[in-house]
């Protein structure tokens, strides 16, 4: 096995150069990712802010319910599409299983309630502060939600990014739904899984620098946005 001196060498240098079959990893990472984590927002960020200025029977159920999804166990999830998108299931018909799809749609499942729950706790706490301000305007309960939804934006890109760095992390999920396929399938995380068991430390710490990086640069870039957002709202 190679000492870790000379690996992470060798890392830096795959990274630095631009080596074809890291950045396949990468973009292909990113497009999946990013696009479960866009759906999951389309979803999750109206039910919660539904949950917020809503008041119903079973109400604090439902939201145990949600809360309690944020724990989905990754590889159970994974089964469940699975089994849903084989040949023998009920959506194999789609030919989506060990695609790039069936991986955003494992993904989208995952972060779907924390991004759901998250909303839900950020906007209930600003629709108290402004339910009074809601009722002498006569807002409808949608009208009430799309306020709520544009005036909390820059908070609620914290919960995007909590919903990306939950996606862009998850190994058993993807790799069930995925097979990690060379080319196909292989995001960062399968990646790095795989060749850290094959010995091949040098791509599995450069895919890992590249994931530290990524983290790095998408919660500099949304506090640099809340800054930029607070600083206009006290000029």
């Amino acid at each position: 096995m190679q000492d870790y001196g000379e690996a992470l060498s060798l890392a830096l240098s795959l990274v630095l150069s631009g080596d074809g079959d890291l950045y396949q990893i990468v973009i292909l990472s990113l497009r999946v990712s990013l696009t479960a984590t866009a759906l999951a927002c389309l979803m999750g960020l109206p039910l919660g802010a539904l949950l917020a200025v809503t008041r119903f029977r079973g109400r604090g159920g439902v939201l145990v319910l949600v809360n309690a999804l944020m724990g989905l166990p990754p590889v159970v999830v994974g089964l469940l599409v699975y089994l849903q998108l084989s040949r023998s299931g009920p959506l194999g018909f789609l030919g989506l299983l060990y695609t790039p799809s069936a991986m955003i749609i494992a993904q989208c499942i995952l972060i779907t309630p924390i991004v759901a729950a998250l909303s839900r706790q950020v906007l209930e706490d600003m629709h108290t502060e402004y339910a009074e301000q809601f009722r002498s305007l006569s807002l409808s309960r949608t009208r009430s939600m799309q306020a709520l939804l544009w005036d909390g934006r820059f908070t609620l890109l914290t919960v995007a990014l909590a919903g990306f760095g939950r996606a862009v992390a998850e190994v058993g999920a993807v790799i069930i739904v995925g097979g990690n396929i060379d080319h196909l399938t292989r995001v960062m995380t399968t990646a790095i899984a795989l060749e850290t068991s094959k010995g091949d430390l040098a791509l599995a710490l450069a895919l890992g620098i590249v994931l530290m990086v990524l983290a790095l640069g998408v919660n500099a870039t949304v506090q640099s946005v809340r800054m930029s957002a607070m600083k206009q709202a006290y000029a």
